[in-house]
């Protein structure tokens, strides 16, 4: 059987299912081996066969008695191509935003929704915190999810009567082909720092896999890109699509000059064309006006005015876990997820000069993920924090010392007294709270949006959230 035989198949009133993990697999279903980060679905075929796979898509040449061996030369792009097939070709029903970049890319995400629920249209979404397709909405597992999870999102989105679909597209999921059989009206790039470099091995594979996204875009679609981010130019000269450049405080295609900003919030001039408009937001930071820009950019690509886009972006109050403030008459305590130094820089210098006391920083940094970035983390917190508690974040597999020991390593002045560890992140956050004066700032970094801890291979209940409230409640 050929791999249009199979497509053909596939589009059929009956057709099979598509299964990519073989222990899901069911009599007559199909089996896409494809090659993931920590194992292959080539080595699960076997496994695949026995549950009665009647169909096998690889890309390494195969022999069975029992089933169809389709060989092709990427399965990831195939299976993608499947996905949609099987679910009647959603994404061509749609009107797909996407971005990409080491940051900003879940704020991104939701403002585009703000944007467009503001013009009475309904936006899924898909992305690190949550996959929403208008009428219900549950907890990610993955910022993208594989090519099977995309394709019934997108159906589910088409069945609540959505048109637009904005979706996180990660380093992972550009380089392993989740996203082959998407057609995007726009995407956008925010930036690129270091991270994700335990799977990418350097930076230039890392944007390579953005670079992907691009690439993809035809000719009709926009490309919207952050003129201050250098590695824009590179991704400028391999796409196909139309450009669409914004930055702050400098000349671009859509721009914003910032009028002011305090803990409550940020004052900017969007302008586009010969058009202004300003936004007041209770999002913090220059790169928060940069993230406004790439939302509004794949907006004004999506057909939506410059007017409806302001008051769409002014909108969104808060996104969980990126810069969320809670409730204190006293102290400040933000939540972020900043878990690479570039945004931990970002944080820090926008929180700096807006606190009239002490700015206490707590984080740690993730185990089994790239470790380069450790000793970066203590050189930020040293250089922008007044005190800094060095704790755990999720170790995984790792042993939490041998973590600590690699962050702490980046500090020049290790002895600091403004340099505390704590490796029980519960009882770093107590700490910090409970010993906090008046006007101070809390920074808990790294986890943001979740609610666990992983340890080992396990979950564990865990909301950096939810303890400090209960911390500030007992400071009452």
């Amino acid at each position: 059987m050929t791999f249009d035989e199979l497509l053909a198949l596939t589009s059929s009133p009956n057709p099979p299912k598509l299964r990519t993990d073989s222990r899901l697999v069911k009599p007559g279903d199909i089996f896409a081996a494809i090659p993931g980060t920590t194992c292959d679905g080539h080595d699960f075929m076997d496994q695949a066969v026995e549950n009665g796979a009647k169909y096998i898509l690889c890309q390494k040449p195969q022999n069975s008695d029992s089933a169809e061996i389709i060989t092709v030369e990427n399965s990831a792009k195939a299976a993608a191509v499947l996905a949609q097939t099987v679910e009647n070709n959603p994404a061509l029903k749609l009107t797909n935003l996407a971005v990409t970049g080491t940051n900003g890319k879940t704020t991104v995400t939701f403002l585009v929704q703000s944007i467009i629920k503001n013009a009475n249209q309904t936006c899924g979404l898909i992305g690190t915190v949550t996959y929403d397709t208008g009428e219900q909405s549950c907890d990610a597992s993955l910022t993208t999810p594989d090519c099977l999870t995309i394709a019934q999102k997108q159906s589910q989105m088409l069945k609540t009567g959505t048109k637009y679909m904005v979706i996180e597209a990660s380093s992972h999921a550009l380089d392993q082909n989740r996203l082959a059989a998407i057609n995007f009206k726009a995407a956008a790039f925010t930036n690129l720092t270091g991270d994700h470099l335990d799977y990418h091995k350097n930076k230039e594979n890392y944007l390579a896999a953005k670079i992907k996204l691009f690439q993809s875009l035809s000719p009709e679609a926009t490309a919207v890109l952050n003129k201050q981010s250098p590695e824009s130019k590179l991704i400028a000269e391999k796409t196909k699509a139309k450009i669409l450049w914004y930055a702050i405080d400098s000349t671009a295609d859509l721009s914003a000059h910032i009028e002011s900003m305090d803990i409550n919030g940020t004052v900017f001039t969007l302008e586009y064309k010969d058009q202004k408009q300003k936004v007041t937001t209770p999002l913090l930071g220059r790169y928060n006006v940069s993230n406004h820009l790439a939302a509004a950019g794949l907006c004004l690509a999506a057909g939506f005015n410059l007017e409806t886009i302001a008051a769409g972006l002014a909108k969104l109050k808060t996104i969980l876990g990126r810069l969320e403030k809670l409730d204190s008459p006293d102290i400040s305590v933000i939540i972020d997820y900043a878990h690479t130094d570039d945004a931990l820089k970002n944080v820090l210098t926008t929180l700096k000069p807006l606190c009239e006391g002490n700015l206490t920083v707590i984080f740690g940094c993730g185990g089994d993920r790239d470790k380069t970035k450790r000793p970066r983390m203590a050189e930020v917190a040293q250089q922008f924090a007044d005190s800094i508690i060095i704790t755990s974040d999720n170790p995984r597999t790792e042993n939490p010392t041998d973590i600590i020991n690699q962050i702490t390593a980046g500090f020049a002045h290790p002895d600091s007294p403004k340099i505390k560890i704590e490796p029980d992140r519960k009882k770093a956050i107590q700490s910090a709270i409970k010993n906090a004066q008046k006007n101070d700032i809390i920074l808990i970094a790294g986890k943001g949006h979740e609610t666990y801890q992983i340890i080992g291979t396990e979950k564990f209940d865990f909301s950096d959230k939810k303890i400090a409230q209960t911390c500030l409640k007992q400071r009452t």
